[in-house]
């Protein structure tokens, strides 16, 4: 059995200083291409998650791939700085440190809200939006699962004691099954209580309620989203994710109803892994722009209202859906 997930990411190392700290990232392809790639992963992954896209974009663009404070191969100090403000802080400073212009910003799960925070600060760097099973905006909905890993004393020992985040995505996250290859290289950093330090701080920093510390960067990040209007936007989504459900992918139709959409009924969360033989191609043509006509947005999208803080047993309201796109699904 092959777990040997470097071969499966042959990618030179950098770090870039923030702070005390430094944060890993991939930084493959031509310095001088026309076009730059900047994907943002989410928890429980890091830039392996992108590994394959990596490899078939770095002949033609720049490709970024960060690694999170506390993820991949960054550093994972105990005390952080771990919540929204901080990840889209450093994801910030990395843009600007290597001046990357011209970008398809990619991002799944926790990326969508990391990467979105960071758009607004540098909207003039931004030529296309790909999201992936991610949210940059406040959901009424938490999957129990997640919930539990929440309680106090309960949680923590679950993610960090016994891996019950990252150990239970590489099963709970895929429809397809991973390679054992591949759940090595997903699971890799993740190997004791110490470096799940960030896993944790992710799951606690879900802000459902006005009193939490990220409430008000996450509303900001929504309000951000209005000016990227008439970007090219691509949606991938794996339609069997329990997690970042279809009322997710709504609201991003309703927001982006130009927005170019393509959904895999045999996909979960992991649809980057799910869905990569349809995927590869798809973004790679977005990012050249060959998209571009395909994934503008034409109506007016709707402004969002600013949101009230909502609970966990508050039921959620789908968003309506896109024009021409299928009606909406049962939850």
């Amino acid at each position: 059995m092959n777990t040997d997930w470097r071969a499966l990411y042959p990618f030179e190392s950098h770090w870039l200083p923030v702070g005390a700290h430094r944060v890993h990232y991939v930084d493959e392809g031509p310095r001088d291409a026309a076009g730059t790639v900047l994907m943002v992963h989410g928890n429980p992954t890091w830039s392996f998650y992108w590994r394959r896209y990596i490899e078939d974009l770095r002949g033609t663009f720049r490709v970024v791939a960060i690694d999170h404070l506390g993820c991949g191969l960054s550093d994972k100090p105990e005390e952080g700085p771990y919540r929204l403000a901080d990840h889209i802080a450093r994801l910030d400073a990395l843009v600007v440190s290597l001046d990357l212009k011209n970008v398809t910003l990619l991002m799944h799960d926790w990326g969508g809200a990391i990467g979105m925070g960071m758009a607004a600060r540098q909207p003039s760097r931004i030529a296309r939006i790909g999201v992936f099973n991610t949210a940059a905006f406040p959901s009424p909905r938490m999957p129990f699962r997640i919930a539990v890993c929440r309680l106090p004393g309960i949680g923590p020992l679950a993610v960090r004691g016994f891996n019950g985040f990252a150990g239970a995505a590489i099963h709970m996250a895929t429809e397809k099954g991973l390679s054992p290859a591949v759940r090595a290289g997903l699971l890799a950093p993740y190997d004791s209580w110490a470096n799940r330090v960030a896993v944790q701080r992710f799951v606690e920093d879900i802000p459902l309620k006005a009193a939490h510390p990220s409430w008000s960067t996450l509303l900001d990040v929504e309000q951000g989203l209005a000016q990227f209007a008439d970007h090219p936007v691509l949606i991938g989504w794996g339609d069997k994710d329990w997690c970042f459900n279809h009322t997710f992918r709504q609201d991003w139709e309703r927001r982006f109803p130009g927005a170019l959409v393509v959904r895999y009924a045999d996909a979960g969360h992991y649809v980057l892994e799910d869905a990569a033989e349809a995927l590869l191609p798809i973004v790679h043509a977005f990012a050249a722009g060959e998209s571009d006509t395909a994934a503008c947005s034409k109506p007016a999208p709707v402004k969002p209202k600013r949101r009230a803080a909502v609970g966990l047993d508050e039921p959620s309201v789908p968003a309506a859906p896109a024009p021409d796109s299928p009606p909406p699904e049962p939850p």
